[in-house]
């Protein structure tokens, strides 16, 4: 009798045990209001996926809290020559898999970056990587190339686990394998996706058990689901929704100036938007102070030039385009089209950017132009953009203090397309320019170079530069260790949910 209660016993401490870990376990709940792309982080170029990739996957190199580059997955780093940059890797990293990292994956990842189409802009000056030894790389670049590290800290120089692609082949990024703090567990398409702590992360565990990443792409939706504390952390909140939420108190609200642009893109190589004179009518005819007051609600500053403020190299000397409607009125009759015309303009869900094409809709409706407002999916949004079936587009870019992941991407003639040059501009000397300043790590060189690029660009109406916003996140008031991003890109290693 004695035998069967200590079992009981035993059994009942193992249910108490069990039970108590479950209750233990910590669910974070996050919102984006877009699925990823791809969990491929050489597939997609957007920061809805960047969010996911930058948590599955690590890279060399990655940026601070502070936007400071610091060393990740590699151990140093040494510049031998101007072409050739060594890259010790840190040893016994593991793969989710349970495989370890080697000098393999790295030239593996970086020779598949450098070909594929949406990010090979940060990495196609890579020629080789040569295997030193099973920890050590050696880097080789066709050209000196100064922003190579700023280059490895893009989602795009997530190390990948060459074995594990090779054999897995279409599943590979269905259930992708990374290094990185959390790992992939579940992706219902355009709901959520389930990421699980790596408790054998070598930067050190996560502090919660599970991430649900949920799609909410209403705004005050997510706003909603923060305010009745059904989720933990929304990222973006927009400005119309800020004003309910600073006035709860058990909310967090953060607002911090991104390093970004807001932009109206044309189309510069067919249509009417191939006509710089119809580009300038259209910049004439818009009143940005109309759409920093109105559709941000004054969470943003009138943008002055394509680089955000925030961007070394960043052109001081211009200035945000005055509207002239009389001028945009001739400046249309001019081109050709005196009696008016028709043109669409694209836009994904974002309350933000709504409002603006609305505002500018009524704008140019004063010139002659009727503007067809079209919402799109987020996925089909890029790839139409891409394909450069638009007329006119409303998007933003995401950046680093480097000028080069500011300007080069957009506007170099090289990027049309799927590499982020959306509006198809080209001009052999901004080409040179940025290839210039990409050749040099002096910033006295490089500087005045990105300066020249910028008047260029803006000068031949590439892009209506709209805004440079501010990014405003929530959470609940017993997150701690989140830190809202000027780069709107959020790493939640260190997130802690001290929940009552």
């Amino acid at each position: 009798m004695k035998k069967i209660w200590k079992l009981i016993s035993i059994l009942m401490l193992l249910v108490i045990i069990v039970t108590s870990t479950a209750i233990a376990a910590t669910e974070l709940v996050v919102v984006q209001q877009t699925d990823a792309k791809s969990l491929d982080p050489t597939f997609s170029n957007d920061v809805y996926s960047h969010n996911l990739n930058l948590n599955i996957y690590d890279r060399l190199i990655d940026w601070s809290d502070n936007v400071q580059l610091e060393k990740s997955l590699a151990e140093s780093y040494e510049q031998l020559d101007p072409l050739t940059l060594q890259i010790k890797i840190k040893k016994g990293v593991k793969f989710h898999n349970g495989d370890e990292l080697t000098a393999e994956d790295v030239k593996f990842t970086l020779e598949r970056s450098s070909k594929q189409p949406q990010v090979m802009t940060y990495f196609s000056i890579i020629e080789r990587v040569d295997i030193v030894d099973p920890y050590t790389v050696n880097i080789i670049t066709t050209k000196p190339y100064g922003p190579l590290l700023n280059a490895f800290a893009h989602a795009g120089g997530s190390i990948l686990n060459k074995k594990y692609i090779e054999s897995a082949g279409d599943k590979a990024f269905l259930e992708p394998v990374g290094t990185g703090p959390f790992k992939f567990e579940s992706w219902k398409s355009g709901d959520r996706i389930v990421l699980s702590a790596n408790k054998d992360y070598f930067g050190g565990a996560p502090f919660v058990d599970k991430v649900t990443y949920r799609v909410i792409p209403e705004s005050t939706s997510r706003a909603i689901a923060l305010e009745t504390k059904e989720v933990d952390i929304v990222f973006i909140i927009d400005p119309v929704d800020a004003p309910i939420v600073k006035s709860r108190n058990y909310l967090k609200v953060y607002e911090v100036p991104a390093i970004s642009m807001t932009y109206l893109g044309f189309n510069c190589e067919k249509g009417a938007g191939a006509d710089l004179r119809v580009r300038k009518a259209i910049i004439n005819a818009i009143n940005l102070s109309d759409i920093v007051d109105t559709a941000f609600l004054k969470a943003a500053v009138p943008a002055t030039s394509v680089a955000p403020q925030a961007v070394i190299g960043f052109n001081k000397n211009l200035k945000a385009p005055i509207q002239d409607v009389e001028k945009a009125k001739a400046l249309l009759a001019e081109a050709g089209y005196k009696d008016g015309l028709k043109l669409k303009l694209w836009i994904n869900e974002n309350k933000s950017r709504e409002d603006s094409a609305v505002i500018m809709q009524a704008q140019l409706k004063d010139i002659g132009i009727e503007a067809v407002i079209e919402k799109l999916e987020w996925g089909a949004y890029l790839d139409k953009l891409a394909r450069g079936e638009h007329d006119l587009f409303i998007l933003g870019w995401s950046s680093t203090p480097d000028a080069d992941e500011a300007l080069y991407a957009l506007f170099h003639s090289a990027n049309k397309g799927n590499a982020g040059n959306r509006s198809f501009y080209g001009n052999p000397e901004v080409d040179s320019l940025l290839d210039k300043a990409r050749e040099n790590t002096d910033p006295a060189v490089r500087n005045p170079l990105y300066e020249k690029a910028q008047e260029i660009i803006v000068d031949e109406a590439a892009v209506l530069p709209l805004v440079n916003p501010i990014n405003i996140s929530g959470t609940q008031d017993y997150i701690e260790g989140f830190v809202a991003s000027p780069r709107s890109m959020y790493l939640l290693k260190n997130v802690k949910k001290n929940k009552k």
